[in-house]
């Protein structure tokens, strides 16, 4: 079967972050293993996480610290959120913009109950759209 995961490469900040998207959505750590714990020692800083796979929902996000590659945090990825509950994705939406800046409150639009966009504290942009009933119908 085909599939295709998000995978978000931090500077040095991915076990944080991974942690708070693990709480904002109720989400599972399905795996993390440091760069110290691995057969690849000499590859980073010991406590750099190597690979790592977070549960949401029916998602798998797959991140990593970059290791020193040179990058832009943010300018390549937007993770899109999906739900019918225009209060949860507000709570969850508020959460993520804590220490980051929000691009456009969620607000209703002509296809949805609500739609909003943030750039987290990370650097990651994120959207999030709530079904409006008569598009879910």
């Amino acid at each position: 079967m085909l599939g295709v995961k998000p995978y978000i490469s931090f500077n040095g900040n991915c076990e944080e972050a991974m942690n708070v998207y693990k709480e904002v959505f109720g989400a599972d750590l399905l795996f993390m293993q440091k760069v110290g714990d691995s057969p690849m020692k000499d590859m980073g800083p010991a406590d750099a996480v190597m690979h790592c796979r977070l549960q949401i929902g029916e998602t798998q996000l797959m991140a990593s610290d970059n290791m020193g590659r040179p990058m832009t945090m943010g300018d390549n990825i937007t993770l899109a959120v999906g739900l019918d509950d225009l209060d949860k994705a507000q709570a969850m939406f508020d959460r993520l913009a804590d220490g980051g800046s929000i691009t456009m409150p969620i607000q209703p639009t002509y296809w949805a109950a609500g739609f909003g966009m943030l750039v987290d504290r990370f650097g990651i942009n994120w959207m999030f759209n709530v079904e409006s009933p008569e598009s879910s119908s």
